[in-house]
């Protein structure tokens, strides 16, 4: 190649990433207009790789392919959390904010290396077959999982409904891999469910936080209102496995228990990565007695609510240690359909803590035995759903236990 087609190929390549930027959005079209914003030597280099692969690669590659490769490198080298999204990638975010999407429903991260599974969504595919957070994703229809194709491991968990799909996981207590055989259906996700565990005492689940999650929360907390024929006494948050979601919707979640103060604050580079969101006046539960149900698998907007809430002293949080992942990622749209999902702030609880990487520290630890004598009491004048929870579920009876004014484990870290 002339000295003239690799200057023409530099200059292609400034173009087609300063355009790309530059259609993602005002902050992303001002930084790239600065002087310097492709230096010389890096978009040498670049060039020099692209015309070696194109010449010399044992088969033939498309310059789209070479290209989207390469940003996709880019792009997934920064953190695990931050990614290149193709046309199909970008649409299936959009769709899964809105908790309607056809799959087998489970939330992922990469981590050491490693495929894990945060959470499978309540009743799908996927927690239906028995798939648990931790499980390692080893294959997905044969294909091999490793930190190098992980957006197309989620691709393949994707598709029609009532296609097949086999998902082989290690897991820590098992010997040997463990094959999983899915059918793929529509996961249209309610993200609040509600129940009545006692007379008085309700209980509501959060799977994941959507677009719609605000408005689910206040239908359902106006359920468990009219189920009682007096006031609501207490009230559990289950935020167990839920691996997070829209920031907004955390931050509507924690402003229905709250009545004033700092929800979340964050901060980065750009102008909108830095931001303090407070809470508005009026407790939608009227102070009602709050437990929060948290464990691993928590990540991420529940960590926010978990976080807010305990500051704030508006509830207990009880369980494990939550999963870290104390950032957020914006959605930047580019050209065709396609986006960059982007680390752009770090995120700290109303004390000014951080939690990536550390997570939350519960306020009580919750035993993984049985407390029989904790029983005593709860299994009586509740709905049939409610007792069906409490008796296969050894920690809700325990956060139960809590609520109604006992203690199970004191491990709150001063």
């Amino acid at each position: 190649m002339s000295f003239r087609a690799k200057s023409i190929l530099i200059l292609l390549l400034g173009g087609v990433i300063g355009t790309a930027l530059s259609l993602g959005g005002g902050v992303l079209a001002e930084r790239d207009t600065q002087p310097g914003s492709l230096p010389w030597e890096e978009a040498r280099l670049l060039a020099e790789v692209l015309e070696r692969v194109k010449e010399e690669y044992v088969e033939p590659v498309e310059d789209s392919e070479l290209i989207e490769n390469a940003v996709r490198g880019m792009v997934t080298n920064l953190d695990s959390h931050s990614q290149f999204l193709n046309s199909e990638e970008y649409e299936e975010i959009r769709i899964s904010t809105t908790g309607n999407y056809s799959g087998v429903g489970l939330e992922v991260n990469m981590a050491d290396g490693k495929v894990l599974i945060i959470a499978p969504i309540d009743d799908s595919p996927a927690a239906q077959a028995g798939l648990r957070t931790g499980d390692q994703l080893m294959s997905i229809d044969g294909v091999d999982v490793n930190e190098d194709n992980v957006n197309d491991t989620i691709g393949r968990m994707r598709g029609k409904s009532g296609t097949k799909v086999t998902i082989t996981v290690a897991r820590v207590d098992a010997s040997d891999p463990i094959t999983f055989n899915l059918i793929r259906r529509q996961v249209k996700v309610k993200s609040v469910r509600s129940e009545m565990l006692a007379p008085d005492f309700g209980y509501l689940r959060i799977t994941h936080f959507s677009d719609t999650t605000f408005k689910d929360l206040r239908s359902a907390i106006g359920d468990l209102k009219s189920s009682v024929a007096g006031e609501l006494n207490g009230i559990i948050l289950d935020l167990r496995n839920n691996p997070g979601g829209v920031l907004e919707a955390a931050i509507d979640v924690s402003d229905v228990f709250l009545d004033g103060g700092l929800i979340v604050s964050a901060s980065g580079r750009g102008p909108d990565a830095t931001f303090r969101h407070e809470a508005h006046t009026g407790d939608l539960l009227d102070g009602v007695m709050t437990v929060v149900m948290v464990n691993g698998g928590s990540a991420s907007a529940s960590e926010i609510v978990a976080g807010a809430l305990q500051d704030h002293k508006r509830a207990t949080i009880v369980g494990s240690q939550t999963f870290g992942k104390g950032s957020v990622q914006t959605v930047m749209p580019l050209s065709n359909g396609r986006a960059i999902k982007l680390t752009t702030s770090r995120y700290f609880t109303p004390s000014g803590e951080t939690i990536n990487g550390r997570g939350i520290t519960p306020d009580i630890v919750l035993q993984n035995t049985a407390q029989e004598d904790l029983v005593a009491g709860v299994i009586e004048h509740k709905t049939e759903a409610g007792a069906a929870l409490l008796q296969t579920d050894k920690q809700l009876r325990q956060a139960l236990h809590v609520l109604m004014g006992g203690r199970i484990l004191q491990s709150k870290v001063e």
